[in-house]
């Protein structure tokens, strides 16, 4: 079972920036999401992508490995956990929570939190059925089923957060530039570099040995044309619904 811990970032961070950059369409829909919003909290903020430039934003970051790789004019930083937000009740007009709490020791304590701080709460969620689907748990990588982490699913953070709540999907583009662990969905060979993997925390906590068979298949299907005859279809596909989804709540 994989264990949510604070520090985590503090192994796996380092170049962290390097591929996980922000997507202008997937930054699009986030700041739309913020409706009117002119002060922001990012929660779980890492190296600061999708924190909007006209905005009022303060970051929250809990891993020093994560805070030096922020840009020099990315927003300020505080660094302090989900769970523990050292700020005032409404002091935010929005929070943000992207690809992070999946990572937080506390998942009620941390959108708690996030209530009491901001009135607006825009989290990302993952649909564990429709992300089980894909080829790169399906067929190679099992120890990345998100069904071992119900706890996350987008209905149980409606249900937490309350409030006037609606959810987004988030359509993955071919060619996302954001690198987390379903970017690549229709370019596979990516997943064979080390260097790609790095930013992903679902290849970081697979055991060596799933890690390095999984990695083996996929070159064997690869070179065979394996992979193509069965999922060649994705490659000529402009998008596709990977499991993220958008939570956006009125609270």
């Amino acid at each position: 079972m994989y264990e949510r811990r604070p520090d985590n970032y503090d192994r796996w961070g380092i170049g962290y920036q390097q591929t996980r950059r922000e997507d202008p369409r997937l930054a699009r829909q986030i700041h739309a999401a913020l409706g009117a919003a002119r002060t922001v909290v990012n929660v779980g903020a890492g190296a600061g992508s999708y924190e909007p430039k006209r905005l009022n934003v303060i970051a929250v970051e809990p891993s020093e490995v994560m805070i030096v790789q922020r840009p020099r004019d990315a927003a300020p930083v505080v660094r302090a956990v989900a769970e523990a937000l050292p700020f005032a009740d409404g002091s935010f007009d929005a929070g943000m929570a992207l690809w992070t709490i999946h990572h937080w020791s506390d998942l009620d304590r941390g959108l708690a939190e996030l209530r009491r701080v901001a009135r607006r709460v825009v989290v990302v969620a993952i649909e564990a059925s429709v992300m089980n689907r894909l080829w790169l748990t399906r067929d190679y990588w099992p120890g990345m089923a998100r069904d071992r982490r119900p706890e996350i699913e987008p209905e149980m953070v409606v249900a937490k957060l309350g409030g006037q709540t609606r959810i987004e999907p988030m359509l993955i583009p071919r060619d996302c530039v954001d690198g987390f662990g379903e970017a690549y969905w229709a370019r596979p060979e990516a997943y064979l570099g080390a260097h790609i993997r790095v930013g992903m925390s679902c290849f970081q906590r697979l055991e060596p040995t799933e890690l390095e068979e999984g990695l083996g298949r996929l070159d064997a299907d690869l070179r065979s044309g394996a992979w193509d005859a069965r999922h060649g279809s994705l490659r000529h596909m402009d998008e596709l619904d990977c499991g993220h989804r958008l939570v956006i709540a009125d609270v």
